[in-house]
């Protein structure tokens, strides 16, 4: 059990900056937004369970065995078995340990409670201000989708139990009957597919970090395959050609916090992408056999050892 916790800690390390890095910077992920989008998470999930499991293999150390073999929870008695230095650096990792879940717990409330405020509040102003009745002939305006008085495109969607898909009236000016299709099953795929919940685990995660050791390339490279994925989504629709002219019509649309814009600044490297060929069967393969891998070896090849010794020490005589 010694092992365990240099072993976790160095894992824990490497999924938390190197790969990450790498990551971000891999074009491969373009072309299989899904599998990467699993791979992704799949290392944050890993980073987060190798980081508790250093600290909770080195807080075991604490569990030294009493009198009867059994392991005791006697200060006085762990302090005579290892020493009061090497008792105080075991507890303070095991309280540092605690510290982090708290703070994940934390930020994952703040960060969920925070966005279906301010989503609330917006839902209840586009319903206020909703100008769709100018449109309740065109095909597009169905229950869920609201139309506010601006010039230029824009286009967003505001996720939750009472969704929105939110409009201007310039989007309909702007665009032809294909390319507001595509737009509103773009915004649709990510009301479908829950896009929102993933930004907030990573999020919380970002969050729950400190400034000075934290990195958005996760938070950012996940932006960008939810992304990738309405994408596709829209182009099973009504093709790529359409999608594209209608993601360079709304390059500038922007959004409040809590919804997702079909524009932004990733805009250009999306439509570059619906030039090329969408998908590749090797590579998304290839992305999920690594994703399982990063949760399952490490499981088998440290966690399991460590709980048989917890087993055998606690099943002492």
């Amino acid at each position: 059990m010694n092992a365990t916790a240099p072993v976790f800690a160095g894992l824990a390390l490497l999924l938390a900056g190197p790969v990450p890095t790498l990551l971000s910077r891999a074009t491969w992920p373009y072309r299989t937004p899904r599998a990467a989008l699993v791979l992704w998470q799949a290392v944050a999930l890993a980073a987060v369970l190798s980081a508790f499991g250093s600290g909770l293999a080195i807080a075991s150390q604490l569990l030294v065995p009493g009198p009867d073999g059994r392991p005791t929870t006697s200060p006085t008695r762990e302090i005579d078995a290892l020493g009061l230095p090497l008792w105080f650096a075991y507890v303070v990792v095991f309280a540092l340990t605690l510290l982090i879940g708290a703070r994940l717990i934390y930020a994952a409330i703040r960060v969920g409670v925070h966005t279906r405020r301010r989503r609330a509040r917006h839902r209840m102003l586009v319903d206020l201000l909703d100008q769709g009745g100018d449109y309740r002939h065109s095909e597009h305006r169905a229950a869920d989708i609201r139309v506010l008085a601006a010039t230029e495109p824009i286009a967003y969607c505001l996720p939750g139990l009472r969704r929105r898909v939110v409009l201007s009236q310039g989007t309909f000016t702007s665009l032809s009957e294909s390319e507001l299709t595509a737009i509103v099953s773009h915004e649709r795929s990510h009301l479908r597919a829950r896009h929102d919940l993933v930004l907030e685990a990573f999020t919380a995660a970002h969050e729950a970090f400190p400034r000075f050791v934290r990195s958005k390339s996760a938070l950012d490279s996940v932006k960008l395959l939810i992304e990738l994925l309405a994408d596709d989504s829209a182009v099973k629709v009504t093709g790529p050609t359409p999608l594209a002219r209608a993601l360079v019509a709304c390059s500038n649309s922007t959004a409040p916090q809590g919804a997702m814009a079909v524009g932004g600044p990733t805009t250009l490297i999306r439509i570059q992408r619906l030039a090329g060929p969408l998908g590749d069967l090797r590579i998304a393969a290839a992305a999920y056999l690594v994703a399982a891998a990063i949760l399952v070896v490490p499981t088998l090849a440290v966690a399991i050892p460590w709980l048989v010794e917890l087993s055998r020490l606690f099943s002492a005589a």
